[in-house]
């Protein structure tokens, strides 16, 4: 089958202003959005989202994890569908591309297709996967992860928020439950859409990241328990300070990761005291310890001895410590083919690229358990992201769409 020719373009002004328009629901304080999984502005933005599917003749479907999956029917009744998609919920504080770029740059591709009047013999199916960020109801890609059989429909039901409310309890409140059983749906193949995340697309001046990794990550929950007690009175001699263990695990995190350089990172971003007052010595720390690598070995042991170190470090201070895995995935090698079909599409539309290791964990990590995937990366300001100060140019988003766009109709192989 011949490649799409390099006049085959997306309506790059009509991608933005998509972008714009749902940036406006859940809007953040500085600029950026909070739109939650599963809050009332996560179900204002599906809704806007299938408005505009409904408009491009897209069929939904709706499974018990709340994903939605709209489909534009291909030639073939027996092709198995393209996935294209992303998610569109957000940090707290989170930006107006992160995800969200995935899903309404998908979108576009199809829209594009509709305007210039292409035929493909799959089906293409715009996904957008619930809770992705993890920020309300740990893990992050929780309802890919349950889709691809990693996870269980019954721990993500029970995953709770800070607030102690369900995430089953939620989809229900907010009317997103559809009825399709998770991981019923097969795949063709998988494409993503994202900003980098980071700082290398920007500083090398290129325009596209062809991934061809992404790395694994573990997620450690720590409870650290010591005793409470007035910070003026008690000797210093005499406290068992949960706090003060913390620091030093967190000390600890940090050398283990610069030992493990290169390609390797760590870090805690969440941390709760108890009772968290000023002039009490916390009885109780919880915090979440992030490691990630593309070497599987060298991620397996930054975890073995982040844990060891930690147990000894709270045995010298007679705090008690417990750790729970609440989020990990093993490396990922996304698909060649696939890799070679995006790489071959911003050669063909004249767009600066190179190879890139996904840092972040995306639903495509868990979309390649299943079938071939793989993932396309524009680059963002400065590399911020998770963070309402997140930027990108329209231009970076009209080549990302059109990369994706041409992959896309590659795989899901134009009809004349």
């Amino acid at each position: 089958m011949a490649a799409p020719g390099e006049n085959l373009k997306i309506n790059g002004e009509r991608l933005w202003d998509s972008l714009m328009e749902m940036a406006k629901i859940g809007p953040g304080v500085a600029g950026g959005n909070n739109r939650q999984t599963l809050t009332d502005a996560d179900a204002e933005g599906r809704a806007l989202f299938k408005s505009w599917c409904d408009d491009a003749g897209l069929t939904m479907g709706v499974d018990t994890m709340g994903s939605m999956f709209m489909t534009r029917p291909g030639t073939d009744p027996e092709a198995l569908p393209v996935y294209v998609g992303s998610h569109l919920d957000t940090q707290p504080t989170g930006g107006k591309y992160d995800g969200v770029l995935g899903v309404l740059g998908a979108l576009e591709a199809v829209r594009s297709m509709n305007d210039l009047g292409i035929k493909t013999k799959h089906p293409i199916c715009v996904v957008n996967w619930t809770n992705e960020e993890g920020a309300r109801f740990a893990p992050a890609m929780l309802a890919s992860g349950v889709f691809a059989g990693e996870l269980s429909l019954d721990y993500a039901y029970a995953r709770t928020d800070l607030e102690g409310k369900t995430f089953g309890a939620e989809l229900e409140r907010i009317g997103w439950k559809g009825e399709e059983e998770v991981g019923a749906r097969k795949m063709h193949a998988y494409y993503e859409l994202h900003i980098e995340q980071g700082p290398i697309l920007e500083s090398e001046g290129k325009e596209i990241g062809v991934v061809t990794h992404c790395q694994g990550l573990w997620w450690l929950e720590f409870t650290l328990t010591g005793k409470e007690a007035h910070t003026g009175s008690t000797p210093m001699a005499m406290r068992v300070n949960a706090g003060l263990a913390m620091a030093r695990i967190l000390e600890m995190v940090q050398e283990v990761a610069m030992a493990a350089q290169p390609g390797a990172v760590g870090g805690v971003g969440q941390m709760q005291f108890a009772p968290n007052s000023r002039n009490v010595l916390p009885g109780k720390v919880v915090f979440t310890v992030d490691i990630r690598s593309p070497d599987q070995a060298k991620l397996d042991g930054m975890r073995a001895e982040i844990e060891q170190r930690a147990a000894d470090i709270c045995a010298e201070i007679g705090v008690d410590c417990a750790v729970e895995p609440v989020g990990h995935f093993d490396p990922v090698t996304f698909t060649p083919e696939l890799v070679e079909n995006v790489r071959s599409a911003a050669e063909r539309l004249g767009y600066s690229h190179m190879n890139l290791i996904s840092g972040a964990g995306h639903d495509a990590c868990w979309a390649a358990k299943v079938a071939p995937a793989t993932m396309v990366m524009c680059p963002c300001v400065d590399g911020l992201s998770h963070n309402e100060a997140e930027e990108i140019t329209p231009d970076w988003a009209t080549a990302g769409a059109e990369v994706l766009f041409h992959a896309v109709l590659e795989t899901a192989e134009i009809v004349e």
